[in-house]
């Protein structure tokens, strides 16, 4: 059954009638470019199969009631809020994150209540997005609701500042806007490449298939939490940096003067500004192979991106770097973590014949380390966010 339809039946579950509607959006896969969006960078997400749907009615009142489908079946059900009186730090764990939206919406003229219901199977805690899949579900059920019901791309993008201020401002998560943007604005078959600052948005054709090859997704099942110090820490470390330099993001640092911003800085931010300059550039290489039809050739960039995120951001961790290494050792032409970082998912670019051999030698690897089975699957390039017809 889709996420849709569980959220559906879900819905008549909790409130024995249909919902007006069921609205999903994905998880994301970032191919490479971490922590370069808060930095006014390029990244190159692209959607997962695996999303996270809202069945909405709307109320005559302003009270919005949320509950969601558990993986064990069980429904729960959250506090009701008055849309009105939502403020940050008034509502605790994952019930804030649609409060957060409709706080934000309520700034946006949307301040009618709804009755909502989650289903989905975007695993949380593995760096692919569940949050922001959340987010941008609840925001186009509400402002579907409210009548706005197929935004285009350029309103997608602004929904998607939306839900990225719900999950900085309400929530308390200092992410960039790359999650939200991939949830709402991906396509079916490409990557997503965006550039943070001007907001262009460029569709690259991304078939790995069609080239003989597979980006495998390896959840180590290592939890992680934006919301927990270390990602806010080395967000404030490149602001910082890029106060010290003079610029208005690290972004603005060209990969030639790299060498003589280094030497401006005090050492614990080097290894930071790095990583950011670095990595802006290799999504730009890595987009113009692409273009070129060049699949195969993008997997030492992967490997490039992982080790400046072990070593230079600091933000892998054992079982990840375990995945890369087992992955490459067992064939993968490049591998690297994606996401926020200390823990979460994987990536590597196989070759379709390899794919049984690496996601085999990573479950062993991992047993022999004593570490938890990893999860593993096929990732492939699918549709953004949009209502559902059931």
């Amino acid at each position: 059954m889709s996420s849709a339809s569980e959220a559906g039946e879900a819905f008549r579950s909790v409130h024995g009638r249909p919902p007006s509607g069921v609205w999903s959006a994905p998880g994301r896969v970032n191919l490479i470019g971490e922590h370069t969006d808060y930095n006014d960078g390029f990244v190159l997400p692209f959607a997962l199969p695996h999303r996270l749907a809202a069945a909405a009615s709307p109320r005559a009142d302003q009270v919005l009631t949320v509950s969601t489908l558990g993986s064990d079946g069980r429904i729960q059900e959250a506090r009701p809020v008055t849309i009105p009186d939502l403020r940050p730090g008034g509502v605790d764990g994952w019930a804030a994150y649609p409060a957060g939206v409709a706080w934000v919406l309520r700034d946006h003229g949307v301040e009618r209540g709804a009755d909502v219901v989650l289903a989905g199977d975007v695993p949380t805690g593995a760096g692919l997005s569940s949050s922001a899949a959340l987010e941008c579900a609840v925001a186009l059920a509400l402002l579907g609701l409210a009548g706005e019901d197929d935004p285009g791309l350029e309103r997608r993008a602004e929904i998607a500042r939306w839900a990225q201020r719900a999950e900085n401002d309400f929530v308390g998560a200092p992410t960039g806007v790359l999650d939200q943007t991939a949830s709402l604005c991906c396509v079916d078959g490409h990557v997503l490449f965006l550039d943070v600052r001007s907001g262009e948005m460029e569709q690259v054709p991304f078939d790995a298939a069609a080239a003989g090859l597979r980006i495998l997704a390896i959840d180590t099942r290592v939890k992680h939490a934006h919301s927990e110090g270390g990602y806010g820490e080395r967000r404030k470390g490149t602001e910082r940096a890029a106060d010290l330099l003079g610029v208005k993001a690290l972004r603005d640092v060209d990969p030639g003067d790299l060498d003589s911003a280094l030497a401006q800085l005090p050492a614990e931010l080097g290894p930071l500004v790095r990583h950011v300059v670095t990595e802006n550039q290799r999504v730009l290489d890595v987009v113009a192979l692409l273009r070129d039809g060049r699949i195969g050739d993008i997997g030492p960039l992967l490997t490039a991106s992982h080790v400046s995120m072990r070593d230079d951001y600091r933000i892998s961790c054992p079982e990840l770097d375990l995945a890369v290494e087992v992955a490459e050792a067992n064939g993968a032409l490049g591998a690297r973590m994606t996401g926020g970082g200390f823990g979460g998912t994987a990536i590597a670019l196989v070759p379709e014949s390899a794919v049984d051999t690496v996601e085999a030698a990573v479950t062993e690897a991992f047993d022999r380390a004593g570490y938890r089975a990893p999860r593993a699957f096929v990732a492939v390039p699918s549709p953004g966010a949009g209502r559902d017809e059931l």
